[in-house]
């Protein structure tokens, strides 16, 4: 996902990836290129996701059911595939953005030890 900096955890980036790409998707369908827009923008252009791993991430996402998709006409007048939250998706989200505020507090407390 990240394009500036190629750290390891692949299960860590791409739990990440989906959890962005949920997230993205509460305000209504999108398809691919408005999603990927909508995380660079809401990451102020630190995150940068490429295709390569966007549309695996999607069909991951809709083969889970956590997104179903359907076709529509994008902004520009062409055929494109859209995606939106589903149900299982919502609660999903929830639940792994819990988890995500657990871990970021954990690694938190491990780069700034309270002084003793």
């Amino acid at each position: 996902m990240p394009r500036r900096s190629e750290a390891g955890g692949g299960d860590m980036l791409q739990g990440a990836l989906d959890m962005l790409i949920l997230r993205s998707l509460v305000l209504g369908p999108a398809h691919g290129h408005t999603i990927a827009h909508a995380i660079e923008r809401g990451s102020d252009r630190v995150l940068q996701v490429e295709h390569g791993s966007l549309y695996p991430a999607l069909h991951r996402l809709e083969n889970r059911g956590y997104v179903a998709s359907f076709w529509g006409t994008s902004e520009n007048n062409r055929k494109a595939k859209y995606y939106r939250l589903t149900p299982s998706g919502r609660k999903t989200l929830a639940a792994e953005t819990s988890r995500w505020e657990q871990l970021v507090q954990a690694i938190g407390r491990v780069m700034k030890p309270a002084a003793d």
